[in-house]
């Protein structure tokens, strides 16, 4: 075995260690996108890479004709490509509420780490996936803890079954008091003179779902109760 066929194993070995490590991340969170799917787009980009290096000096020029080749040509269209699979996991879940936009961007991350390696940064591609870990997992736990008021909350989708519609002001208020904040309301006549409201309302990160709910559910008029975590 040759010194460059030694050489692009341990390439593709490093880029599979930093994929798996950006999959496990995402596997713990029940993602969409996670270890297979983050190998598989780590080495690939890597092994890209070394092609389109490697190719770019295998045709020095025949007959006096000097063919020149952009080395990073593959890895260029990778960045492009990746998009499609990113754009795959983004899902629109109500009218103002996104998902995925982080596995998106850990998708195109876990690329440009196989790019970096094929291109031979290994110490740069191992200090992006450690500044990557670090910023999805303890930036965010370090800002619920000191960050401000509004970092430290979390947006609850709140739906309510009401039969009185003059409770409906009374019960808003007392949602208030539970130092709930509303963002928005929407109130809808139902079948049987019952009414649904719904809200999207903010809550420290502290606050479980069930508390939520167990508050909410005590409130006098409110008949039925549904509670949606949008994060």
């Amino acid at each position: 075995m040759s010194n460059l066929e030694m050489e692009i194993l341990i390439k593709l070995g490093i880029s599979a260690f930093l994929g798996l490590v950006i999959g496990i991340e995402r596997e713990l969170k029940r993602k969409p996108v996670g270890l297979k799917t983050s190998l598989v787009i780590s080495i690939v980009s890597c092994l890209l890479t070394i092609v389109s290096i490697e190719s770019a000096y295998a045709f020095p020029g025949k007959e006096g004709i000097n063919i020149t080749m952009d080395p990073l040509r593959l890895a260029a269209q990778i960045v492009s490509g990746i998009g499609f699979l990113g754009a795959g996991v983004i899902l629109r879940r109500g009218n103002d509420s996104i998902s995925g936009l982080t596995t998106a961007a850990l998708i195109w991350g876990a690329a440009g780490i196989g790019i970096a390696v094929g291109a031979g940064f290994y110490i740069e591609a191992m200090a992006g996936v450690a500044l990557l870990i670090i910023s999805v997992e303890f930036i965010p736990f370090m800002i619920g803890l000191v960050g401000p008021r509004k970092l430290r909350e979390r947006e609850i989708t709140l739906q309510l079954k009401v039969t009185d519609k003059e409770n409906i002001k009374d019960i808003l208020s007392a949602i208030k008091d539970l130092k709930i904040s509303i963002k928005r309301v929407r109130i809808k006549d139902l079948e049987e003179k019952k009414h649904l409201i719904q809200l999207i309302v903010t809550v420290n990160q502290k606050k479980s779902i069930t508390d939520v709910y167990y508050s909410v559910s005590q409130l006098k008029g409110v008949k039925s109760v549904e509670v949606e975590s949008m994060s």
